[in-house]
Formats: C-alpha cells, sequence, structure tokens
C-alpha cells in the first residue's frame, strides 16, 4: 500500500512539473503592468480583440505593457482545446511564431472545423519550417495538455466563463470589449 501511494505522488509530481507555466507574452514582459487575456481559439469575439490588440493596443502600450495570454478553450467549440495544445507546441518551438499562429488560426476560424484542424496544421508547419509530424504528434503530448489545462483551472479559480475576458488591474471586460475601456483602464495602471 506504501508503495502505491509512494507511486501516485511520483506521477502527481511528475505531472505538475511539465505543466510549469511559461508566459506567453506580447508587448513588454519586464512591465510591472499586466494584462491578462483569456481567450480562446475558436472564438468571434477573441478574433474582435485579437485585432484590436494588433491595431491599436499593441502600437500604443507595447512598449509599457505585458500583455500575457492564457487559453480558456471553451467546451462548446469542438476544435478550440487541440488548437490550444497545438499552440502550445509551437510556442515551444518559438515563441514570436507562436503569436502568428494565434492570429493565423482565428483569422481562418470561419474556415476550420474539427476534420480540417489536422491538416491547417501540418500546412501551418510546413509554412513555417516547423514539423509537420511534430505538430500534429502535439495533440496527444500530455505536457501540452497540462498547460493548456492549468491556464483553464487558473481561469475558473478567478472566475472566468466568458472568452475573451482580459483582466487590468483588478478589472474585468468580457466578450464585446471595447479600445476605450481597456485603454481607460490601462492610463490607471500606468499613473495617467
Amino acid at each position: 500500500m506504501r508503495l502505491v501511494l509512494i507511486a501516485m505522488l511520483a506521477v502527481v509530481a511528475c505531472v505538475s512539473l511539465y505543466a510549469v507555466r511559461r508566459e506567453l507574452v506580447e508587448g513588454n514582459p519586464a512591465s510591472p503592468v499586466k494584462v491578462v487575456i483569456y481567450g480562446d481559439l475558436q472564438c468571434a469575439d477573441c478574433l474582435k480583440f485579437r485585432l484590436l490588440l494588433d491595431q491599436k493596443l499593441l502600437p500604443k502600450y507595447g512598449s509599457r505593457v505585458a500583455f500575457v495570454h492564457r487559453d480558456f478553450p471553451l467546451g462548446k467549440h469542438d476544435w478550440a482545446r487541440p488548437a490550444a495544445i497545438a499552440a502550445r507546441w509551437v510556442e515551444e518551438q518559438d515563441p514570436e511564431l507562436a503569436i502568428v499562429f494565434r492570429r493565423e488560426i482565428m483569422s481562418e476560424q470561419d474556415h476550420i472545423t474539427a476534420a480540417t484542424l489536422k491538416p491547417w496544421l501540418v500546412e501551418f508547419a510546413v509554412r513555417n519550417d516547423l514539423e509537420p509530424k511534430g505538430i500534429v504528434a502535439s495533440l496527444t503530448d500530455r505536457r501540452f495538455e497540462a498547460m493548456v489545462d492549468q491556464d483553464y483551472q487558473g481561469g475558473i479559480a478567478r472566475g472566468i466563463a466568458q472568452t475573451p475576458t482580459v483582466i487590468v488591474g483588478g478589472q474585468k471586460l468580457v466578450e464585446t470589449i471595447l479600445y476605450d475601456d481597456v485603454a481607460r483602464a490601462l492610463d490607471v495602471e500606468l499613473g495617467h
């Protein structure tokens, strides 16, 4: 019995080590001002926020703010979780390419289905000089699954239920997020 308990604890410890949090950050990773973004790669509102981030927030605040990405794949989206898992693999290969991956898969969300996700991933890998077999194999890699699950459980613990949810200071902005609301919250955090 004692050996079984020790073995179980060792397995739990190993899985926890696999899920070491790595931050995918855009902007200034050293900034004390952080915007935490809980997103779903299959979410239309998350795509709208992605565009807002690229077109307005990063150009204005990118040098002064850390925009931290968290995966929060919603159960209603059939390919969001596998896409988030693959995104973690891409991030491990090249963190800058991970941002490109997120932009591209979100912009293609109207054309991707659960059945076409793997071919899309392979095509992305080929286009970006990544190993196609590696990106497909990542979908069943427990280490990447654990990273996504860690983000998701962390979001649940913070009361996250919808995407995108953007946290600036203590303020949560949910689903339909307007530039003025984010800018106002950021200006307060930056002391303006």
